[in-house]
């Protein structure tokens, strides 16, 4: 039967000293899925990172083989972490458990921030992403649509996402509740992607009353602004930006933080009595932790989001009860269908080996004597006696392909009829996957 196996971090796992360590840019998560299927015991791969994980679902021929593999390539491919450090904060799923986490990380219900909704996007833009690089296949493609499916199924079945919040708008309530009063306020958000535009617009319906976009990319920081009533500019306003700024947004993709303890300060120089709240959402980290240390300036980290999130645990844990329960239920059925993977050749080589006898014995024993409509009488009568013979074997056996022990007697037919299937490992992908993996291999080779 072939396995998924998920390896990553999380806010769950690692701090963000440490997930910085190892968040991946999409440059860099291509590579890692292009490097990934060139291993041998992984035909499949798709790299998700967020602020708050990365990890890697993946196909696999040997699960231990693939772990490690995932691990090195993540730790090559990472800021200065160790493999004992990542070791030591990492986790590792295979088969049903693997499948519930990447459904319960779909649904919110391992996020941080419990029915928040960026994380469906971020998912399926990193399923899109790993389908461009063809690195994902028939498993991992049903996999990710089923995710996607049963994110959707509990946000319409329960309320888990009631009095929703985000890290946008969690963020946006960390200002709210350093400054209560906004209006006067000049907000600062620094970044141009789709956080950057959703925190500002958080900003804006608390009542913030300037924005400034401050993006590397002028003309994206433009086009937030306009949209949202507010200026957009380029890194090179930065400086006096910070100056004039009462609370400070970051969300870029940045490798190094791009304000200095140093800077805040010199911001701070010429207004006593009036701070900077700093709210730095990014992974890697855009203001230097040691910003903190700095009178006046007010710095919150990823991490400290979790300090709203659990104002809210106690209402939603009823409704992220019900949602565990349709997790269950689709991981269920994600499993039947994975098990049908390992049974249909078995099914298709029997019914194929009845068929040819029949035919052969049809064959033999209806000459020239036999006149056409003999001929087909016959036919369908041994059409219906096979049929009627192979109905029981074959839903036993897709029924007994749900469990270890049951398809121990599907291995069982093949073995007592000799039926000619193409002789895998109990881990290995079916040929045409085998075939497609490969094939990508040699391409990049």
């Amino acid at each position: 039967m072939p396995h998924v196996v998920v390896v990553g971090i999380s806010h769950k796992t690692a701090p963000v000293e440490q997930r910085e360590k190892v968040a991946l840019t999409d440059s860099t998560a291509r590579t890692v899925s292009r490097a990934l299927v060139r291993h041998p015991d992984i035909a499949e791969a798709v790299v998700l990172c967020t602020c708050n994980r990365t990890e890697v679902y993946a196909h696999v021929l040997d699960s231990g083989g693939a772990e490690d593999a995932i691990a090195a390539t993540l730790v090559e491919h990472s800021q200065g972490m160790t493999r004992s450090e990542f070791d030591c904060v990492r986790y590792a799923y295979l088969d049903d458990r693997a499948v519930a986490h990447l459904f319960r990380v779909t649904s919110s219900l391992d996020s941080m921030v419990v029915g928040e909704s960026e994380i469906q996007g971020q998912v399926r833009q990193a399923w899109e992403r790993s389908a461009e690089e063809d690195t994902t296949g028939v498993l991992t493609d049903r996999l990710f649509r089923q995710a996607l499916e049963a994110g959707k199924r509990i946000r319409t079945e329960t309320s888990v996402a009631v009095r929703s919040v985000s890290v946008s708008t969690v963020a946006a309530d960390l200002a709210r509740e350093a400054i209560p009063d906004l209006g006067g306020r000049r907000g600062l958000v620094l970044g141009g992607g789709r956080m950057a535009e959703a925190t500002a617009r958080a900003l804006m319906e608390r009542g913030l009353g300037e924005l400034v976009v401050v993006n590397r990319t002028v003309g994206a920081a433009r086009e937030i602004a306009e949209r949202l009533g507010g200026l957009g500019l380029g890194y090179d306003c930065l400086g006096a930006e910070l100056a004039l700024a009462d609370v400070v947004v970051c969300s870029t993709d940045a490798p190094h933080p791009l304000i200095s303890a140093d800077q805040v300060e010199v911001a701070l120089e010429d207004r006593p009595g009036r701070p900077m709240v700093l709210i730095d959402i990014a992974v890697p980290r855009d203001v230097a932790p040691e910003a903190s240390g700095v009178h006046g300036a007010v710095l919150f980290d990823i991490d400290d989001l979790e300090r709203v999130v659990s104002q809210h645990r106690d209402e939603r844990e009823e409704h992220a009860r019900r949602a565990e329960v349709i997790v269950d239920e689709e991981a269920e059925r994600f499993a039947a269908w994975r098990s049908g993977l390992a049974v249909t050749p078995v099914i298709t080589s029997l019914r194929e080996m009845a068929e040819a006898i029949r035919r052969g014995e049809i064959a033999r024993v209806a000459g020239d004597d036999v006149s056409d409509d003999e001929a087909g009488r016959i036919d369908q009568v041994t059409r219906a006696i096979l049929n009627k013979f192979l109905h029981e074997p074959t839903v036993r056996a897709r029924e007994a392909a749900t469990s270890i022990e049951g398809m121990r007697h599907v291995e069982s037919l093949r073995h007592l009829f000799g039926l000619d299937v193409p002789d895998r490992g109990p881990g290995e992908a079916p040929e045409s996957v085998r075939r497609g993996a490969v094939a990508r291999r040699g391409a990049d080779d």
